[in-house]
């Protein structure tokens, strides 16, 4: 794996996952208590063996380039192994920003080169999954592809959302699909691939197309170079709110497959926790049940099916119930959340009811974000005492107490502002 360079792409804005991703990029988003989407792919580069890897960054950066660091984290750091962000190249004429996930590459080919690799691994950043890279590398050059495509089954209902590929008897992809609303097969891509190097360099010299999935992939289709690689393990990609909760809740599901720890994900745990959480308490009189909890976590009150960040504080006869909390919210008495996903230092008063209405009611300004009853709230909002809170609501970034003004309530599907 010493002659495979891993370029991650990580500079996407993910504007499905809504207040999430308001103060940073979607690969940085929280997930799991302790982790961040990101360090699947990083952690996967790292226990595949790879020494070398580039992360390309734009949107928002800031909190994914320090949890990033120096790599340390992940064990990229000595004479031999190596990290190095890749933000876009501003200043110079026509590429200010990275257009898409090829130009990224394209804007980033002199790093290439500059580094000699027999072949490259596109990775996407925002994705949950544990994938042992060096079975996909040799199936690439036991087939003799220049391209190719990690790809997996997934539902029939859900195939519009992805690019599609059929395959001969020898696992050559003969025809290619992006995002078709009537697919042919069911096989769909990870956004995962091996180039080799050369015809990679060539393609992206050739052609001032943006993206892969649309433009680079259909190339390669039609120079018959392209070949699949099945995979069936756990992946998710979390780009909707509903698929972030879900990968949450696969936690606490035993038979999802999802296992951070036994498949040795890493986090950088001096970022921002800092690491130093005192031990879970739960207190005399809390409930606790099929939850996955972080140290610092404080309960006194009762918490079912969910997910909480280091530090989180569920006061005495607060209820916590299907949902996610990120780090250092606050639950105070009496308060009542159902399907919250909250993000970090949100405060939830007294006998607040948060998530709780009717489902089948759409969020009215992000109608394809909210639709199966999930409430989002952004990073340092505040809910007073006696906030009323419906499914699909979204409660924006640092609303605060006076934002409330009169009666603090929101319907199922509104959205409340700073």
């Amino acid at each position: 794996m010493r002659e495979t360079l891993a370029m991650i792409l990580a500079g996407g804005v993910g504007s499905r996952l809504n207040v999430l991703v308001s103060h940073r990029a979607k690969p940085a988003v929280p997930f799991g208590g302790i982790y961040r989407i990101i360090d699947f792919a990083l952690s996967n580069t790292m226990n595949s063996g790879l020494t070398r890897a580039a992360v390309l960054t734009q949107y928002k950066p800031l909190s994914l380039m320090r949890h990033i660091s120096t790599g340390a984290a992940w064990d990229f750091t000595g004479r031999t192994r190596i990290i190095e962000i890749l933000p876009p190249r501003t200043g110079e004429k026509d590429s200010d920003w990275y257009k898409g996930t090829a130009d990224a590459v394209r804007q980033n080919m002199d790093f290439i080169e500059a580094r000699p690799s027999r072949q490259i691994l596109i990775l996407s950043g925002d994705h949950v999954y544990h994938m042992d890279y060096r079975d996909m590398v040799n199936h690439h050059r036991k087939t003799g592809a220049e391209v190719t495509v990690a790809m997996m089954p997934v539902p029939w209902e859900d195939t519009h959302h992805f690019g599609i590929g059929i395959l001969d008897e020898a696992g050559r992809i003969v025809d290619w699909e992006e995002k078709p609303k009537k697919a042919r097969s069911n096989l769909a891509s990870m956004g995962i691939y091996v180039f080799n190097t050369p015809y990679l360099l060539d393609a992206l010299r050739r052609t001032k197309d943006m993206d892969f999935g649309h433009h680079i992939i259909p190339q390669a289709l039609a120079d018959e170079v392209l070949y699949a690689y099945r995979f069936n393990g756990y992946w998710r990609d979390v780009g909707t709110i509903h698929a972030f909760w879900d990968a949450n809740m696969d936690l606490i599901r035993p038979a999802s497959g999802l296992s951070p720890e036994n498949w040795g994900i890493a986090t950088n745990l001096d970022c921002d926790l800092p690491y130093d959480r005192p031990p879970i308490e739960i207190h005399p009189g809390a409930r606790v049940a099929n939850s996955a909890i972080s140290p610092g976590c404080s309960i006194h009150g009762t918490v079912v099916n969910s997910v909480l960040s280091p530090g989180v504080k569920v006061e005495r006869g607060a209820e916590v119930h299907d949902s996610v909390l990120m780090h250092d919210g606050l639950v105070e008495t009496g308060a009542i959340l159902n399907r919250v996903i909250a993000d970090k230092h949100v405060s939830i008063g007294p006998d607040c009811r948060i998530g709780i209405g009717d489902p089948s009611i759409p969020n009215e300004r992000y109608p394809t974000h909210l639709t199966t009853g999930l409430t989002v709230i952004g990073k340092w909002a505040v809910c007073p005492a006696g906030t009323k809170v419906g499914t699909n609501c979204v409660v924006g970034p640092r609303v605060s107490e006076t934002s409330w003004a009169g009666i603090p309530s929101l319907p199922d599907g509104g959205t409340k502002e700073a």
